[in-house]
């Protein structure tokens, strides 16, 4: 491939006066793992909850009080995630450079991590402005949109992440073009239980309790909440925990769990296919009898919607990849039900 820094280069060179070099590669963008695991201490269900998130690259919510540590796992969730294969790069680099913010015109090779405020408003998390660039949500793309104090966003920049949630791209469309970017991010979202951060702890809570969590709940609509594969509760480490309890499992360890997770992904959707259990087609996915009728007890039991179901089967199926099993067990089931809308004081499908 040649490149020409302009138009008389390229008359030069036919002319046979010019010749032109190839041009040389800007590299491959550094990008560190971030913060170790290892460093969290306590809070095994969350980390659990994050391990089963990156593997199958599941939409997760964390709920807890101010200082719990949701940020924290957070912003270790990247350094669990292997690194973009060269297709996923090129789509990510070529989003990253539409948008300007591409550092040194260097390939991306990390599943980006994008974090915007909660001020942001709905053209900055889908695109928009006069020239049609790329939101938060295509920046995300094929890595991890982390949204703190989720109810704190404005309600019409929510709800517009519904469709890209659901189809994997988004359209920005203004008088003069209609424009439609790829968006298949990881949502990863935190939030207080109630506005003062202390629903449940009497001794702290506000004296509005319970009707200020349920308020401040309802701030995310039912269709939001139901794209959402994992809600997680995130307690506090004990003043023991933290003085006493020896490291947590660092984050190679649990990375290595997850690249194999994803590789056996790759290998039963094939090249074509989607690229990790949460772009799946539940029909592709095997369930054993007993997990089958437990998926069909929770459904009529916790009246699930046919979203609901297929993501708790997604959600199994990377339990199972997990675990090294070909088919989806009761156990992985019911573990998928577990994690599926544990709002406190608030009862969803």
């Amino acid at each position: 491939m040649l490149a020409a820094p302009d138009l008389l280069a390229v008359i030069n060179h036919f002319r046979g006066t010019q010749v032109l070099t190839p041009p040389e590669t800007a590299g491959v963008a550094e990008a560190g793992r971030g913060p170790d695991l290892s460093d969290v201490k306590g809070m095994e269900t969350a980390k659990r909850a994050l391990e089963i998130a990156a593997a199958g690259g599941h939409n997760m919510l964390m709920v807890g009080p101010p200082g719990a540590g949701k940020s924290m796992l957070a912003a270790r969730l990247p350094g669990l995630l292997p690194d973009l294969a060269p297709r996923e790069a090129l789509e990510v680099s070529m989003i990253h450079s539409v948008a300007g913010v591409l550092e040194g015109g260097r390939l991306v090779m990390r599943p980006p991590f994008r974090e915007p405020h909660h001020s942001a408003s709905q053209a900055a998390l889908t695109g928009g402005g006069q020239r049609a660039k790329p939101g938060e949500v295509s920046l995300a793309h094929r890595g991890v949109l982390f949204l703190d104090e989720l109810p704190e966003f404005p309600k019409p920049a929510l709800e517009s992440l519904r469709q890209p949630m659901e189809s994997g791209r988004t359209t920005v469309s203004r008088a003069a073009a209609h424009i439609t970017y790829p968006a298949r991010f990881q949502l990863v979202a935190a939030m207080n239980p109630c506005r003062c951060g202390y629903l449940g702890d009497a001794s702290r809570e506000c004296g509005r309790a319970p009707r200020c969590g349920e308020d401040y709940q309802n701030r995310i609509s039912g269709p939001v909440l139901d794209r959402i594969d994992l809600t997680v509760q995130v307690e506090p480490a004990s003043a023991a925990e933290l003085a006493h309890a020896p490291p947590g499992e660092p984050t190679e360890a649990v990375a290595r769990r997850v690249a194999q997770a994803r590789a056996v992904q790759r290998s039963r959707y094939g090249e074509s296919g989607p690229l990790c259990n949460a772009e799946a087609d539940s029909r592709d996915v095997r369930l054993a009898a007993d997990a089958q009728i437990l998926l069909e007890q929770a459904m009529d039991r916790l009246r699930l919607s046919p979203r609901g179901y297929t993501r708790i089967v997604r959600v199994a199926r990377s339990i199972a990849d997990l675990a090294g099993a070909p088919t989806v067990l009761r156990p992985h089931v019911a573990e998928a039900l577990a994690f599926r809308h544990r709002m406190p004081g608030r009862k969803l499908s």
